[in-house]
């Protein structure tokens, strides 16, 4: 579980450990502010209290864990799991939002669309509600039904000059389409309906390195042929062309002279499991 801890932070041994201090000193600082605040208070029936006492601590905790933050080197990171959380809850409230319906197109083995299942399998922001794929046989196919979610194969013809399979992404209630490795160019109608609400994921620090032709290890040959001293992802917007919508996100990696296609794919690779589903919740998070 620590391990698990450490991946969904990315925080290191020595800054895990002080974390969970941090939790530990600032519930323990929350129940005894609340437990001296209560003893000011008019002489109430116990399970009063008891409700008294809870709300006490629920609106004292993200102020403990802030002031116990500051002396244990935590107070970045608690600043932001603290927003997190309000917007985490701001989402659910019935009030709020409901849960975002995503679709996500692949045409491959389908990586990156596992990594995005795994995220969101039990958040309250969003669902995967839709995977459609443009390649019969393709191993996405196979993740959808295994984690139970509805499979649309395209075919080209209406993707592409007939009604780019909306009302299939209506019948699905679709709010937000993920491309995770599709290979084809996102027509107009779709792009309409769906206004800087697709998002795509590019093995290359665009603009650099994209446009027709650009996936896979084309990508990779093209950047080691060029002498490029790092590589990396692209998170942005889909437009009417490729690989050229508003840039949400970049990572790095450094490119070795000893590095091939397959090697640069894999680090470029590690980078997308590690990005993708995150900076995917932060902007569902963000609206």
């Amino acid at each position: 579980m620590l391990q698990k801890l450490k991946r969904h932070w990315k925080v290191n041994d020595l800054n895990l450990v002080l974390i969970l201090a941090t939790f530990i000193l600032g519930g323990s600082l929350c129940g005894r502010a609340a437990a001296w605040i209560i003893k000011y208070f008019p002489a109430v029936d116990r399970w009063l209290e008891i409700v008294i006492f809870v709300l006490l601590c629920t609106l004292l905790w993200p102020l403990c864990v802030i002031l116990i933050s500051i002396p244990l080197g935590q107070f970045a990171f608690f600043k932001r799991y603290i927003i997190r959380v309000y917007n985490r809850l701001r989402r659910i409230h019935p009030a709020a939002a409901s849960v975002t319906r995503i679709a996500i197109f692949a045409s491959g083995s389908g990586t990156n669309a596992q990594r995005i299942i795994d995220h969101f399998r039990s958040s309250p922001l969003a669902k995967i509600a839709l995977i459609a794929c443009n390649k019969t046989g393709a191993g996405v196919l196979s993740i959808a039904a295994k984690e139970n979610i509805p499979a649309l194969l395209i075919e080209k013809e209406r993707f592409n000059n007939g009604d780019a399979f909306l009302p299939e992404l209506r019948d699905h209630h679709i709010d937000l389409i993920v491309l995770a490795g599709f290979l084809w160019k996102i027509p107009g109608p779709l792009l309409a309906a769906y206004p800087k609400k697709i998002i795509n994921i590019h093995p290359a620090l665009l603009p650099k390195y994209g446009g027709p032709g650009m996936y896979g290890h084309f990508v990779h040959d093209a950047v080691i042929a060029a002498g490029e001293k790092e590589s990396g992802i692209t998170i942005h917007y889909v437009d009417e062309l490729y690989d050229h919508g508003a840039i949400i996100f970049q990572s790095a990696c450094a490119v070795d002279e000893k590095d091939t296609a397959e090697s640069l794919a894999k680090k470029i690779q590690a980078l997308e499991h590690a990005s993708y589903p995150t900076i995917i919740e932060k902007i569902i998070t963000n609206g």
